[in-house]
């Protein structure tokens, strides 16, 4: 084990000797933090809403029929009591909620004017923005359509809540993305980097004759990229809560235990890159083409998968930072704990058992 720690140790003089690579690792979760203080809006389509109805009138179902017909929504849930609403937006089912007042037919002929309730889940500011907006043009257009040729004309009002984010901060939906993208560039490309610079150079045949066995060595070189990810996750959290004003709503010992878990899972895949580049500009081709672009475009971050076509959501299923991405945003933002993120913690645990093994395996198959 001492022997172990002599070979961290070396790996962190050679990280810390090059002044380039530590601006990269340390510096650049700051600069995204700033880069990606914007939002981007995008189009949401077959958003799943849910709708509590209890007045049960024509005029409420012709309301609820319009916004089924439309494309950018799809009735999940009928709800029978608005206790069921939270439960609903916690377990992640919908992202919008139609709440109709009892009596709303009544209301629009005798006081000619009606109250809807929407109800967005705003951890994603964009998408919720996006929908209250749909929802309210479907409603003011049907209004139209009932008013028209009438000289006292009904009046529907909607009123808007946004659970979790009511300021609509951009920072709540780029935050976690940040995460995500920081930890897989620097666990995955840099230690798929280092271990092949180390054999272009001849130096890991000289670290593998040593009394250690091969894939401690191995484990060695990855310790310190470990260390550095805490780093980042810590200076990452510090910007978001002191500069970005973004609360930690849940346990912040299960945020860190998960992006350790995410990192490991990086660190995993970067080994198993490693284990089948034969030069740097290889490792990171692989490093930037089949994990970095998967991120930002498949893992929710950029661009909602509900959206994408059947294969590219089917395909997002395999990028870990989706996974992770949905956890941060679930602890993070709404508060929730790991009995409603468990099957995303055994998603992440199980990527990490098989990339580390088939990197031991591969690895191992090419010093034989």
């Amino acid at each position: 084990m001492k022997q172990f720690f002599v070979f961290v140790k070396k790996e962190f003089r050679h990280i810390w000797r090059d002044k380039r690579t530590m601006f990269i690792l340390l510096g650049m979760p700051v600069v995204q933090i700033v880069i990606f203080g914007f939002a981007l809006t995008n189009e949401v389509k077959n958003a799943k809403i849910a709708i509590l109805d209890p007045s049960h009138d024509v005029a409420s179902q012709e309301l609820i029929t319009e916004l089924n017909a439309s494309r950018n929504f799809d009735v999940e849930a009928n709800l029978h009591s608005y206790k069921e609403i939270e439960s609903s937006f916690r377990a992640g089912k919908i992202k919008l909620a139609v709440i109709f007042p009892a009596g709303f037919a009544e209301d629009l002929q005798h006081f000619n004017k009606a109250q809807i309730q929407l109800i967005a889940d705003a951890s994603d500011p964009n998408v919720a923005n996006t929908l209250t907006n749909y929802a309210s043009a479907i409603i003011m257009d049907y209004q139209n359509r009932v008013t028209y040729d009438r000289k006292l004309p009904y009046t529907i009002t909607t009123e808007m809540r946004m659970l979790y984010n009511p300021q609509l901060k951009g920072a709540f939906n780029f935050v976690p993305g940040v995460m995500a993208m920081v930890l897989l560039l620097v666990c995955t490309m840099m230690t798929a980097i280092t271990i092949v610079k180390e054999k272009e150079t001849g130096t890991m045949e000289i670290m593998l004759v040593s009394p250690m066995k091969p894939i401690m060595v191995v484990l060695a070189k990855a310790v310190p990229y470990l260390v550095l990810s805490v780093i980042n996750i810590g200076s990452i959290l510090l910007l978001s809560v002191f500069a970005l004003e973004m609360p930690i709503n849940g346990s912040i010992v299960l945020l860190v235990f998960e992006s350790i878990l995410f990192t490991l899972v990086s660190l995993s895949l970067g080994l198993l890159i490693s284990s089948g580049a034969d030069s740097q500009q290889s490792a990171m081709f692989i490093s930037l083409i089949a994990l970095f672009l998967p991120t930002i475009m498949l893992s929710g971050f950029m661009f909602p998968v509900e959206n994408m076509p059947l294969p590219l959501r089917t395909i997002s299923n395999i990028v870990p930072a989706k996974w992770y991405y949905s956890i941060v945003k679930s602890v993070m933002i709404k508060g929730l704990g790991l009995g409603a993120i468990w099957k995303e913690t055994l998603i992440l645990s199980g990527m990490m058992v098989f990339f580390l093994t088939l990197a031991i395996k591969k690895f191992k198959i090419r010093l034989a």
